[in-house]
């Protein structure tokens, strides 16, 4: 049964009814694992090798072969690529598949089903378990988002851990025949592949500099620190012979009393170096882009920039602003 323990192994523990009957299982041998408590059936012609919970690649694998041929979907097929991270899937979510078109697959418990015209293009059949080819899944994923943000922390979140560039996914974008959401994903691409690599870096590009008249500034910058390790600014304004540092925290790497060491050791590598850094979150880029703005602006012509900040089509009259913290 050698055959039989190396599929088991690769499935991690899960084994479906025509897999054992091909590595020479009878039913009745079937039948006798199930009765003895070595297997329990997980969804109809599936079972594990054990009686106790069940790991989220154990679901992912039931699901797979209880609705073969198939493979995993949206953000299940995220986790399979990436890992129990920052935003897959979690471990009681539904595990998400997809099959070919015209299929009629009735989903098992805990199993959500999609039909796809493209399922033998953009699946890999070779991974354990299959799944959607990683740009196809996180172009499918931003189109199909509920909100801007989501979009683009999906987008974002891709370029920036590594995985894949904007110009690949561009690329995925390009060759599908349907995106509902097209010239924006793009626009978005492009702004990625400029250097906004989380969803507070593209607000403040898109809500605070772009629209204020704010120089463009340099994206993720590389640097080293005091012990000579790479890291990388997020903004960067070079006036006046002097350098400007804009970091943005958001909650995601910047939660822990660690990662707040870090950024503080950051900012003193850059006075050191006689750079000034300020810190913003979600309250100043998205919550009032025009006050950030505004004194981003006045910190900037602090430095030697000689240009003007700009009222957006967002910003309050002339009327309305105070303290010389709105564009004039």
């Amino acid at each position: 049964m050698d055959e039989l323990a190396a599929l088991l192994d690769l499935q991690h523990g899960v084994i479906a009814r025509r897999q054992a009957r091909a590595v020479g299982l009878s039913p009745t041998d079937i039948a006798r694992r199930v009765r003895r408590r070595e297997w329990t059936r997980v969804h109809p012609g599936v079972y594990v090798n054990h009686s106790g919970p069940l790991t989220w690649w154990q679901r992912a694998w039931a699901a797979v072969l209880a609705c073969w041929p198939a493979a995993l979907d949206g953000r299940s097929a995220l986790r399979a690529h990436e890992g129990p991270g920052r935003r897959s899937a979690r471990d009681d979510d539904p595990i998400e598949v997809v099959v070919a078109h015209g299929r009629r697959v009735s989903a098992p418990h805990g199993v959500q089903v999609r039909q796809s015209r493209r399922f033998d293009d953009a699946t890999q059949a070779n991974f354990a378990p299959p799944r959607l080819r990683y740009d196809a899944v996180v172009i499918d994923l931003a189109d199909r988002a509920e909100d801007d943000l989501t979009a683009i922390a999906i987008l974002a979140d891709a370029c920036g851990g590594r995985r894949t560039t904007a110009a690949r996914l561009r690329a995925q974008v390009d060759g599908l025949a349907r995106v509902r959401r097209r010239v924006w994903l793009v626009g978005i691409l492009n702004d990625v592949a400029d250097g906004a690599c989380s969803v507070l870096e593209h607000g403040f590009l898109n809500l605070v500099e772009r629209p204020h008249g704010l120089p463009r500034g340099q994206r993720q910058v590389p640097a080293t620190d005091a012990a000579g390790r790479l890291m990388f600014r997020d903004v960067c304004y070079d006036v006046g012979g002097h350098r400007q540092i804009v970091e943005l925290d958001g909650r995601l790497g910047h939660t822990s009393a660690r990662d707040r060491a870090r950024d503080l050791e950051r900012d003193l590598d850059a006075a050191l170096g006689r750079e000034h850094t300020v810190r913003l979150g979600y309250t100043q880029v998205f919550g009032d882009p025009c006050v950030t703005a505004a004194k981003v602006g006045r910190l900037l012509r602090a430095r030697g920039w000689t240009g003007v900040v700009r009222p957006c089509a967002s910003c309050p009259p002339p009327a309305q602003r105070s303290g010389g913290d709105q564009p004039a």
